[in-house]
């Protein structure tokens, strides 16, 4: 005689029901809320910030490209969308050297450098 069929399958049921469902996916929710607060909303900030960056380039701004090369945007050209509104090109034109310009794409830009008369002046003592 098997000693595991005199058990009835009631004793080995959770008496919790519901709850132990909760509680199971409880550690998921809190995993997935950690992951978006310290991870995916900090690259998305990071994301926008930079997209307003490349949006707002004008001319005389100092800029370094993805591949380290420093510049000075000397054109952003305008351009017709489709449906006739003027806007910024894609393409800048940044002057790398004196009277050596390469066109770039405005993605390709990593950053725009601050001068010091963008910055407030520092009082030395």
């Amino acid at each position: 005689m098997n000693p595991f069929t005199v058990i009835s399958p009631a004793y080995a049921q959770d008496a919790s029901g519901v709850l132990s469902g909760v509680t199971q996916f409880a550690p998921l929710v809190l995993i997935f809320a950690v992951f978006y607060f310290l991870l995916i909303r900090p690259q998305q900030q990071k994301q926008k910030e930079m997209r307003g960056m490349l949006a707002e380039l004008k001319h005389g701004d100092k800029v370094v490209t993805g591949g380290g090369i420093l510049g000075t945007v000397q054109r952003v050209p305008v351009v017709q969308d489709k449906d006739g509104k003027q806007i910024p090109s894609n393409e800048i034109e940044v002057e790398i050297a004196s009277n050596l310009r390469v066109t770039v794409l405005r993605e390709t830009i990593s950053s725009v450098i601050k001068t010091d008369r963008d910055q407030p002046a520092k009082v030395r003592r």
